[in-house]
């Protein structure tokens, strides 16, 4: 297998060429052992440069950064130093964007660099949480344990969130495809069908007038009205974005009925989750509550976090800077009470976090369980008022001929 590299000799000279190897860690011993000090190394062919670029547009997913923490842990735990394991790393990922980071980091800890800040030098992958971990970690000379931690908190964050968005799939999706049909139905279906009630001399009923107009609204203004619904969207998008529109947003989201109490547990499980892993690697308290409010994805939670952050800086407990909140439930106050009271506040938090976990859980699974049958009522009572309001009139015609 061909790979090409790029090398400084000892004079000082930078080379470019490629060598044959059976893989990267052979190619890698055998440029070291002429002199050769790498500065990038990949297999010839990998990647056109146009799918690197396109790479570029590609998201890194929460499940790529949970196999990446527990490949570099089992590494570590190899005694393998941590340049070849992020250059290993990066020849073995199928991700674009991942592997150009990895080489990146790569980069800078071969010029001397410390891991956590060749992490934090790409924001869009390592969050400012997953840096100040591995920092911690070097500092506490036990990195393959942090990576681990990471691991297993990311795996943990991953599952719960993939479990909550995935209840919301397919509720969404037979709402959207319902509006779809009934739509259609509006525009092609119904005018054939007003066109042969019109010519006949009858008196027709409420709902299938009231189920003509709404066609007729639809034919004549259409396509006014899916301007307004797209100009609509994002207008409310762009808003979103901004300050006052992410707190409303999330506030919204919190406040729902039923799907606000799965985010609301969602949230609390990963405060938990995220104090109890930050503390395990010796972050201070006040460091962790301001990157967890970095990390929560979501504005109202984010404030309560921040305004506790500085609550415990003037000297206040985190239970009673917590408790300033009203979306901060008691029992979880008072656990962490008994838990900074007792010294025994990072045990507290991962029952906590264990306990809002199943929580969550329990909530999806209820929530699918209204969803479904309350979706079948819904289209199954859609459906037949429309069929009621075409077939009855069209009957009544045919009994009177």
């Amino acid at each position: 297998m061909l790979f090409n590299y790029k090398a400084v000799d000892t004079s000082g000279r930078v080379l470019t060429g490629s060598i044959d190897a059976i893989n990267i860690e052979v190619a890698i011993t055998s440029l070291q052992r002429r002199g050769l000090t790498l500065s990038t190394i990949v297999p010839q062919g990998a990647r056109s440069m146009l799918t690197r670029n396109i790479g570029f547009f590609q998201r890194v997913k929460g499940k790529d950064i949970v196999i990446l923490s527990r490949q570099v842990a089992t590494l570590f735990e190899a005694q393998i130093s941590a340049l070849r394991i992020f250059r290993l790393l990066a020849v073995e990922s199928d991700h674009p964007v991942l592997q150009q980071a990895l080489l990146l980091i790569a980069d800078d800890i071969q010029a001397g660099s410390s891991i956590s800040k060749a992490l934090a030098k790409h924001p869009h992958i390592f969050s400012n949480f997953y840096v100040s971990m591995v920092k911690a970690g070097e500092e506490a000379g036990k990195i393959d344990k942090t990576f681990n931690f990471l691991a297993d908190y990311l795996e943990r964050t991953y599952e719960v969130s993939s479990k909550a968005k995935n209840a919301l799939i397919y509720p969404v999706f037979v709402i959207c495809t319902f509006i779809a049909v009934m739509v259609l139905m509006m525009v092609t279906v119904i005018p054939s069908v007003s066109s042969i009630l019109a010519q006949a001399d009858q008196q027709l009923p409420v709902y299938t007038r009231v189920v003509l107009g709404i066609s007729d609204f639809f034919v004549r203004f259409g396509w006014f009205l899916l301007i307004l619904v797209v100009g609509g969207s994002l207008g409310l998008w762009r808003y979103v974005k901004t300050p006052a529109g992410r707190y409303a947003y999330s506030d919204f989201k919190i406040k729902v009925p039923y799907v606000g109490d799965l985010y609301r547990k969602l949230y609390f499980s990963r405060i938990s989750d995220n104090l109890n892993t930050m503390l395990l690697s010796a972050i201070p308290i006040v460091k962790a509550l301001e990157i967890t409010s970095e990390v929560v994805d979501n504005a109202v939670f984010e404030r309560v976090l921040t305004d506790a952050a500085e609550g415990v800086k003037n000297g206040s407990s985190i239970a009673d800077s917590l408790g300033q909140s009203t979306v901060i439930p008691g029992i979880m106050i008072q656990m962490i009470k008994v838990g900074e009271e007792s010294g025994e506040l990072g045990h507290i938090l991962e029952t906590l976090g264990r306990f809002y976990r199943r929580e969550v859980a329990n909530a999806v699974d209820t929530l699918v369980s209204l969803i479904e049958p309350a979706l079948i009522v819904l289209l199954g009572l859609g459906v037949g008022f429309l069929l009621a309001s075409v077939l009855i009139p069209i009957y009544s015609l045919a009994g009177a001929v």
